[in-house]
């Protein structure tokens, strides 16, 4: 978790520091240089700025040990953390796009003089489009190292900036060619990818918070692994909880109901020890019950593949 936990943090410093210098620099030349795409571009970067500060502040208390009242620990907060990224985004997106839409539309009906951008636009344009490939490539590589929900929801938000920064350059040159509409047209294009990012994180994050069942083939694994323990007759019931980067499992199995007290924890023991081992790096914690076998149970819940039996129980 040391490793993990140094890994996001280096990553959310870098997202920063780069997010503050791209506002700046895109801010000022947008407003001098007449170009509102970049403008545009540059108030996402801005708020760019207000969320990783957020997300600092999250990762932080994320990193805080179980105690009384949070005996799982405080990993949860990483989920929140990506809600707290994409709200951001989502209202940062329908403000440009508001703000762009109207500029469109004041230079299409003659109210608003149209200008062409400054060729520093485009070469900030340009500049912004390959350091956010760059952090893209850094962010994704090291989400999957640490499976963040955070880092995930950033890396997604550096590829929304490139497609932005690619709308940015395209509207800026249409502007210099005589169409000063493309310039805030552009700003819109880039207000929907934020926007659909913005949604897409506040839904992924949102499933995290409320246990959804990770995919089946983990699920069937799990399952498979258990019945392959000497004793264990079926499954009754599998609940998997999840807790930051890692899952807490819940499970019912049946013995047969003819062996003591002691032969049933030590089967327990084996499940527990079984599945901590095969899944060590997605499993926190594994609690295992039993009861004694019957041949309703065994028909119904022997097989792994059993629809029913999928679910999570909370």
């Amino acid at each position: 978790m040391a490793d993990r936990d140094s890994i996001t943090r280096v990553t959310v410093n870098l997202g920063l520091f780069s997010n503050i210098l791209l506002s700046i620099i895109k801010t000022c030349v947008g407003i001098f240089g007449h170009s509102a795409a970049l403008l545009a571009d540059g108030i996402n970067s801005t708020s760019d700025v207000v969320y990783y500060i957020a997300v600092k502040i999250f990762m932080k208390q994320a990193q805080k040990p179980a105690d009384v009242e949070h005996p799982y620990g405080h990993r949860q907060l990483e989920s929140i953390s990506a809600i707290v990224v994409g709200a951001f985004i989502l209202t940062t997106g329908i403000a440009i796009f508001w703000e762009s839409i109207n500029k469109v539309y004041d230079i299409l009906s003659k109210i608003e003089t149209g200008h062409s951008a400054s060729s520093w636009a485009l070469v900030i344009a340009i500049f912004t489009f390959c350091l956010k490939i760059f952090l893209y490539t850094y962010t994704r590589k090291n989400m999957l190292k640490t499976n963040n929900p955070t880092l995930k929801a950033l890396a997604n938000d550096h590829l929304n900036d490139i497609m932005a920064s690619i709308a940015v350059i395209v509207g800026v040159l249409l502007g210099r060619l005589g169409y000063y509409w493309m310039d805030p047209a552009a700003g819109a294009i880039v207000a929907i990818y934020i926007i659909k990012t913005g949604i897409e994180i506040i839904m992924e994050s949102s499933r995290e918070l409320m246990d959804y069942l990770p995919d089946e083939d983990f699920s069937r694994e799990i399952r498979t692994e258990a019945l392959a323990v000497e004793g264990v007759r079926s499954i009754e019931e599998l609940g998997i909880h999840r807790f930051g980067p890692y899952y807490t499992v819940n499970m019912t199995i049946t013995v047969d109901g003819a062996i003591s007290v002691d032969d049933g924890n030590n089967i327990s023991d084996k499940v527990e020890k079984r599945l901590l081992d095969k899944f060590s790096s997605g499993l926190r914690q594994v609690h295992i019950h039993y009861h004694p076998y019957t041949e309703k149970i065994s028909l119904s819940n022997n097989h792994p593949e059993n629809k029913e039996s999928q679910g999570v129980n909370i």
